[in-house]
């Protein structure tokens, strides 16, 4: 029995989580570049410290419908082989440590675009926080809303 960290957030109020070691850091910011042609779920680029970084807006890789925000945007910045990548959220939540036990095969009743970027679900005290691919959620369709 092995113990897993999962840094947690929320997009579309469902809780989400991606193992610590696939993040690179959590942090707000406001202005990004727009992509012209880009993907749906493409939110833009802008410039951590001189790198370059994607922003994907996680709610439309899930299906949901894009929503306008205003003022900073939460960024979940993950680390996949070749490059940085940031996963645009609605809020940032704790980390948390789970037995790898307890993970639940994924919910039948979870369907479309976020069947597949989720991995195990994990039942906590007050709800269900369901483990991200991070690597699937970064390649893959662009799902369009």
């Amino acid at each position: 029995m092995s113990t897993v960290r999962y840094a947690t957030f929320e997009v579309a109020g469902q809780l989400f989580g991606l193992e610590v070691s696939e993040v690179q850091e959590v942090l707000a910011f406001s202005e990004y570049t727009p992509v012209p042609l880009a993907p749906g779920h493409v939110g833009g680029l802008f410039n951590l410290r001189g790198q370059v970084i994607a922003a994907l807006d996680l709610r439309v890789r899930l299906g949901e419908p894009r929503v306008e925000r205003t003022g900073p945007a939460m960024n979940v910045i993950v680390r996949t082989d070749d490059e940085s990548v940031s996963l645009l959220v609605d809020r940032i939540g704790d980390v948390v440590e789970l037995e790898d036990t307890v993970a639940e095969p994924v919910p039948d009743t979870l369907s479309g675009p976020a069947r597949e970027l989720i991995t195990a679900a994990f039942p906590l005290a007050d709800r269900l926080m369901l483990a991200l691919d991070a690597r699937a959620a970064v390649r893959g369709e662009a799902t369009v809303a």
